[in-house]
């Protein structure tokens, strides 16, 4: 295991972490063969500032020797069926030198202990398409996760509309 030490994201961590969204999203739609997300890691890096800062997103990063290895991005939300509070993990990724190292575990782990400290009834997570994606469902199931069903849908919104 990495000596790795994982902490709450700051607003300053959002170039590092949007270094790791653009290589997540890049690596999802190479494995797939189609280009799902168009990050621009500078647009990307600015948003994650501004959200960090108004406490609107979360995020927990993995620093391992100094450098940004690894981070889960996290939402908060309200709804009927989590009887009140939930998170969303939006986004996770670890560098790949660093997948077999427990890196994965570590953020899991801090964000389990993060969603009792919020008091969120439950944490929650979409895995991109299986079968591309099965081994990172058997990861989430190892962690105590488990298949509530359904889909990830998307509709989205331009500034016509």
């Amino acid at each position: 295991m990495t000596d790795t030490r994982i902490r709450l994201a700051v607003p300053e961590d959002a170039a590092s972490i949007a270094a790791m969204a653009v290589a997540l999203t890049e690596e999802i739609s190479q494995r797939l063969g189609v280009k799902t997300f168009n990050l621009d890691q500078q647009k990307t890096a600015s948003l994650c500032h501004a959200l960090l800062r108004e406490e609107k997103y979360l995020a927990l990063i993995a620093i391992a020797e100094g450098e940004a290895i690894g981070f889960v991005g996290i939402s908060e939300g309200r709804a009927l069926y989590a009887e009140g509070a939930l998170a969303t993990m939006q986004e996770f990724f670890v560098a790949p030198p660093f997948r077999t190292n427990g890196v994965g575990g570590q953020l899991l782990n801090a964000a389990a202990e993060l969603a009792r400290k919020r008091r969120w009834n439950r944490l929650e997570v979409c895995t991109p398409p299986l079968p591309e994606y099965d081994r990172s469902l058997a990861f989430y199931e190892r962690h105590g996760f488990e298949i509530t069903g359904g889909r990830k849908l998307k509709r989205l919104f331009t500034e016509a509309q």
